[in-house]
C-alpha cells in the first residue's frame, strides 16, 4: 500500500508521523522554524488576546487598528527601507506593486520570475539564465531611445539555489530611469544575515528599488510586504487593490513586531545547521552559502530516502511530466541528531 503524503493532518516540523511511522522531514519553506517556535507562538497568542482573530475591514476605513502601521514602521527599520506596506499575502503584495508600477516604462522580466509578479500570461524572456539575461538587459536598455524601464525579477532561484547579483545595473546609462521590482520571498529573513534583498540592491539616483515578499516563509506570518521609498509606498497605498483588500491578522503582525530576537536566534541556529550539513557534502551538490536548500541531480533521490523514513522536497518542474526536482531543505527546527541521521542516510 502506498503511503499518502498529500493528506498530512498535523503541523509540519522536523518530524512527521504517518500511519504510525515517524519520518524526518526536510522540505517546505519554514526556514527559521517559526511555526514550531514556542516563544513566537506565545507572542501570537498574546496578539490574539489583544486584537482578536481577524480584521475584515479595508485599510482605508476611517477607524483603524494602529498595529498595522506599527508593523510597517518596524519592517522598514528592520529591513533597511524608507517605508513599508503590509498586505494579507505575498501574492497580493506582488500584484498590487507590479500593476501599479508597470505603466511607468517598458517592462522586462527576468527568467523564471514567480507567477505572483506576472501582469498577464507567462512573460516572454529571451534568456534562460539570469547571467545571460542581465547582459542582454544592459545592451537592450543602453541602445534604446526609451528612457523609462521596469525590471522585474526574483532575488534568487530557490529551486536550483542561486542568489542573483544586481550590480549589473551600475552599467546602465545614468539617463535611463529604472524601476526595479524584486521578489525576495525566499530570501527575506534568511539571506544577507537575516535581512532582506533591499539592503543589498544598488542605490542609484536613476533607480527606484522596490522589494516584495511573502512573510509566510522564513518570517512565519500569513502576510505580504512591500519595501521601498516613502514616495512609492505612499503611491501604492492609494491603489484600488490596497484600499479594497482586508489586512492580515493583527495577531501575526503583533508577533512579528516583538520577535526580532526570536528571528535572530533562529537564524543563528539555521546557519549552524547549514554548516553542519555542508561539511559532509561533496562537489556534486548545488547550494548557496548560507541558504538552506540543497539540490542533487538524481531523479530517484526522494524515493530512496523514503525507504529510510526521510522526506525531502520533490516535485516535477517546469511541467507536470518533467523529471522531479529533489532538494533537501534545512530549518532551524532541525536538531544535530536529525542532520547526522540524514548524513548517514546519504552516505
Amino acid at each position: 500500500m502506498n503511503t499518502d503524503f498529500r493528506s498530512v493532518n498535523q503541523p509540519f516540523s522536523n518530524t512527521i508521523v504517518i500511519d504510525g511511522i515517524t519520518y524526518l522531514y526536510f522540505g517546505g519553506t519554514a526556514y527559521l522554524g517559526i511555526p514550531q517556535n514556542q516563544d513566537f507562538i506565545n507572542l501570537y497568542i498574546d496578539g490574539l488576546k489583544k486584537f482578536g482573530l481577524n480584521n475584515g475591514t479595508s485599510r482605508n476605513n476611517n477607524i483603524q487598528l494602529g498595529i498595522y502601521e506599527d508593523g510597517e514602521r518596524e519592517a522598514a527599520r528592520r529591513f533597511g527601507a524608507e517605508s513599508a506596506l503590509i498586505t494579507s499575502s505575498g501574492y497580493l503584495a506582488a500584484q498590487l506593486t507590479v500593476k501599479a508600477l508597470a505603466p511607468f516604462g517598458k517592462v522586462i522580466y527576468a527568467p523564471n520570475t514567480h507567477p505572483a509578479l506576472w501582469l498577464h500570461e507567462t512573460p516572454k524572456t529571451s534568456a534562460s539564465y539570469f547571467i545571460e539575461w542581465k547582459k542582454e538587459t544592459i545592451v537592450k536598455i543602453n541602445s534604446s531611445a526609451d528612457k523609462n524601464w521596469v525590471l522585474i525579477s526574483n532575488s534568487m532561484n530557490n529551486l536550483f539555489p542561486e542568489i542573483f547579483d544586481f550590480d549589473f545595473l551600475e552599467e546602465i546609462l545614468s539617463d535611463k530611469n529604472i524601476w526595479l521590482i524584486v521578489d525576495d520571498s525566499h530570501g527575506i529573513g534568511v539571506n544577507n544575515t537575516g535581512n532582506s534583498a533591499y539592503s543589498t540592491l544598488p542605490k542609484l539616483k536613476n533607480i527606484e528599488v522596490v522589494v516584495v515578499a511573502s512573510m509566510a516563509k522564513a518570517l512565519g506570518v500569513d502576510a505580504g510586504i512591500v519595501l521601498g521609498s516613502q514616495r512609492i509606498i505612499a503611491q501604492l497605498k492609494q491603489t484600488n487593490i490596497f484600499v479594497g483588500a482586508s489586512p492580515p491578522s493583527a495577531a501575526g503582525i503583533y508577533a512579528f513586531i516583538h520577535a526580532e530576537e526570536i528571528y535572530r536566534n533562529a537564524w543563528k541556529k539555521l546557519q549552524q545547521n547549514i554548516i553542519h550539513f555542508t561539511n559532509a557534502l561533496n562537489l556534486t551538490w548545488k547550494f548557496e552559502q548560507g541558504f538552506p536548500a540543497f539540490f542533487y541531480n538524481y531523479s530517484n533521490f526522494a524515493a530512496d530516502l523514503i525507504k529510510q523514513n526521510i522526506l525531502i522536497s520533490s516535485f516535477p518542474y517546469p511541467k507536470p511530466d518533467s523529471e522531479p526536482i529533489n532538494r533537501i531543505i534545512l530549518s532551524s527546527w532541525h536538531q544535530p541528531e536529525d542532520i547526522n541521521r540524514l548524513i548517514s542516510a546519504l552516505n
